[in-house]
């Protein structure tokens, strides 16, 4: 069955942690399995063959690049000028894989139709996987004229803040509204028709962005406060209001966020009985809150800074991800139901946003 993936760091793990992902999953292991700069080196799930293997046809692949002020604790570049031009070496390397075969770039419906198209007919074993590019936290965009920029680059979805305090929204773990700045990058999101992802934005910047944006809202990787309490989770009230302005939401699978009580540094996914059942919990916490399933999707965020560590034990590579029609079936979704979550949603919703 054909997978969309709404969440996939993928210039990150090639930029910054320095993996080829043209290689073979178990040599990227390998070549990472004496490092310790990061948590989950020698534990990778993704690369271009494994999404192949899987049939993940398109991927939402992000550039991210995080400003910090100096009394922000957080890891990130020290001036937008840095975080821009790092976002743009994430371009080239997307351009290089466009170069490369690995990569087909998506920006219109025109493209997102021709790329399901030649995947469906294509039966090489290494055929192009279309991606559309996205920007996770809006840091980066140093001007109003960064943006028209990037957009003309292929970008089509921006999440306004990642993790603590941000230049146009504040994101997990802060608090506070989008102020003017925020407003004014939404104002042009909406002459440029790019996609707002609400994912990340803290529970005061998700109702006054939702508020001051009239074009199109997706959560690309977002899970349910009501199973799992935490400020990153959305609550029962704004998944309500992201289904009424028509958003699919894409199930994330970092196992913080799909079972309560995760102590980060000694549970394991296997000591919390972490699988993808549980992710499915959450999207079908979802389904009931909307009373239908056009609202749920994959955005997996696997490789997303963390590894096997801390992602369902039934993941051993991305292509695992076709678990996940069987076991919604076990639970009671119709084929169409399961062809919504698998592909259908994300697809409708790109079509509905670029028509």
């Amino acid at each position: 069955m054909l997978l969309v993936d709404a969440h996939l760091d993928l210039s990150m793990n090639a930029m910054e942690w320095n993996r080829d992902l043209t290689r073979p999953i178990q040599e990227i292991r390998e070549r990472e399995k004496n490092l310790t700069d990061k948590p989950d080196r020698g534990k990778g799930v993704v690369n271009f063959e494994e999404l192949r293997k899987g049939n993940v046809g398109v991927v939402v692949a992000t550039q991210i690049a995080r400003y910090v002020s100096p009394q922000n604790p957080l890891p990130g570049w020290h001036s937008p000028e840095q975080a821009w031009a790092h976002t743009q070496a994430q371009l080239a390397w997307y351009k290089a894989m466009e170069e490369a075969g690995e990569l087909r770039p998506i920006t219109n419906s025109k493209s997102l139709d021709d790329h399901l198209a030649q995947w469906e007919k294509d039966s090489s074993v290494k055929k192009p996987i279309g991606y559309i590019l996205s920007l996770e936290g809006a840091d980066s965009i140093v001007t109003l004229a960064h943006l028209e920029r990037a957009y003309a680059n292929g970008l089509r979805a921006i999440g306004l803040a990642h993790y603590g305090p941000g230049r146009y929204a504040q994101g997990t773990d802060a608090t506070g509204g989008i102020g003017q700045a925020g407003k004014s990058l939404l104002k042009e999101m909406e002459r440029l028709n790019v996609i707002l992802d609400a994912t990340h934005l803290c529970d005061d910047s998700f109702w006054e962005a939702l508020n001051n944006f009239n074009g199109h809202v997706w959560a690309s990787h977002n899970n349910c406060r009501s199973l799992v309490p935490h400020n990153r989770q959305f609550s029962d009230e704004q998944i309500k209001a992201l289904i009424e302005r028509g958003a699919v939401i894409g199930g994330v699978m970092d196992a913080w966020m799909l079972v309560p009580n995760w102590v980060r540094g000694t549970s394991t996914p296997q000591s919390m009985d972490c699988n993808l059942d549980k992710l499915i919990d959450h999207m079908d916490h979802i389904c009931q809150l909307a009373g239908n399933s056009l609202h749920i999707g994959i955005g997996s965020d696997l490789d997303g800074a963390f590894g096997k560590e801390q992602c369902p034990t039934d993941i051993e590579t991305i292509a695992d991800l076709q678990r996940l029609p069987t076991l919604l079936e076990k639970r009671g979704y119709s084929k169409e139901d399961i062809e919504n979550v698998t592909s259908k949603n994300w697809l409708r919703f790109l079509r509905n946003a670029w028509r």
